[in-house]
């Protein structure tokens, strides 16, 4: 199994950048798909971002494509959410988490880290 740790975040202006990092723990990183969510203050937990195991296929909330990008890097356990063009709307606690090959849904998350926008 695998414990992710989400670290990056911060309080940013608007239209500024982010990266969001999200180290996993554990041997078979590479076997686990990863995604990102977020939940802001009084609204339910959304999507944002996913990365299949291999890298080879990303996905996005419309809500974030064309200003979010997700990627990994195997070698050190570790998925990036790299935030460009930030809007007040951004602000929530952002979620790392993993899905096991074969499972429909996430098993593993992080304790998530807060962005906060400003306008």
């Amino acid at each position: 199994q695998v414990q992710p740790v989400e670290s990056g975040g911060g309080l940013v202006q608007a239209g500024g950048s982010l990266r969001l990092s999200c180290a996993a723990s554990g041997r078979t990183f590479s076997t686990y798909a990863m995604g990102w969510f977020r939940q802001a203050p009084g609204k339910e937990r959304e999507f944002v971002a996913a990365i299949s195991r291999g890298a080879g296929n990303t996905y996005y909330a419309d809500s974030v494509k064309g200003r979010f990008t997700i990627s990994r890097d195997n070698a050190k356990n570790t998925v990036y959410l790299q935030m460009n063009s930030l809007k007040p709307e951004d602000t929530a606690v952002y979620y790392c988490a993993a899905r096991r090959l074969g499972d429909s849904e996430y098993n593993y998350w992080g304790q998530g880290t807060q962005v906060t926008v400003s306008s």
